[in-house]
């Protein structure tokens, strides 16, 4: 049973053999070693914006970085932002497009961050991106998402980017997946009061552990999730269904998307006041602010 974690300890014996100082290096250890070549990381300190307004050229995806490697950043000559986009909208014509270079940052564009390695804001506009892709107005709406990739060039040529980082690199601490997703949000003036349901669902139907969207009104949060059997009793639920209020003059509305244990076992559904769908995403949602689609209010 999940509840039950195992914990495995790997117990690692060393072997001591007597090898004369003229005889050949042949032992395993040194078939482990050889040909090993260090790395480097982009790790996300801070994710400042993380979608667009429809309505706004002008706004940023914005997120902060670390460049990480085996001499401390120094080997960083720049990081590349490709940008592709996803058209979600099913009205039968597909405006997505693939992949292009958006902008680049050089090594004298990084300051020294409190950790003692080189960081810097890596940003795009949405008048920038949209530019870059070539999309014409009416090609995109809200709802539709731009997915960002970084490379990190090094001064010896060599590149490394997400297909290069693994789940550990990946994951809570080191947050380096290399790739962002920058959803398209219609902001009006003030956010659609009514109800907006969530329906959410968890594949192996013992609640979310940890994980929940938060919404925030006028900087009062509310949490949504599927309780946790292992903690509440509630339950089993594979499905569960919730509804937050949004008073009339309400002047801000933030959803957010927060991962606990088992992320890859949740995903949801949000519903707009008007009963259309305003966002959906999972098994393991992006993490960070939902983006709504919320044109049709």
């Amino acid at each position: 049973m999940k509840k039950f974690k195992n914990k495995i300890i790997l117990a690692f014996l060393a072997v001591a053999a007597l090898v004369s100082c003229d005889s050949d290096p042949d032992n395993a250890i040194y078939e482990v070693y050889d040909g090993l070549t260090h790395g480097a990381v982009l790790r996300t300190l801070e994710r400042v914006n993380s979608n667009f307004n429809l309505f706004d050229e002008s706004s940023e995806w914005e997120v902060v970085i670390e460049a990480q490697d085996e001499e401390s950043g120094n080997l960083l000559s720049k990081v590349d932002v490709y940008v592709s986009f996803t058209d979600n909208q099913d009205d039968g014509v597909d405006h997505s497009r693939p992949e292009v270079l958006v902008t680049s940052f050089s090594a004298s564009d990084f300051t020294t961050s409190a950790n003692n390695y080189p960081s810097t804001h890596i940003k795009s506009t949405l008048g920038e991106t949209l530019e870059a892709l070539g999309l014409l107005v009416g090609e995109y709406t809200g709802g539709d998402t731009f997915n960002y990739r970084l490379v990190y060039v090094m001064t010896d040529g060599r590149s490394f980017s997400a297909d290069d980082a693994s789940g550990s690199l990946q994951g809570s601490y080191f947050q380096s997946p290399y790739l962002y997703q920058a959803g398209l949000l219609c902001i009006p003036d003030a956010p659609f009061p009514g109800d907006y349901k969530f329906n959410l669902y968890d594949s192996y139907g013992d609640g979310w552990q940890g994980s929940n969207v938060t919404v925030t009104i006028d900087n009062v949060d509310t949490v949504v999730a599927i309780p946790d059997y292992w903690s509440t009793g509630e339950g089993p639920y594979k499905e569960y269904s919730m509804t937050v209020n949004v008073p009339d003059g309400a002047s801000t509305l933030v959803f957010t998307w927060n991962a606990g244990d088992y992320p890859g076992e949740c995903s949801y559904k949000i519903y707009a006041p008007s009963g259309t769908l305003a966002a959906a995403d999972g098994p393991n949602p992006t993490k960070g602010e939902i983006a709504l689609m919320l044109c049709k209010e």
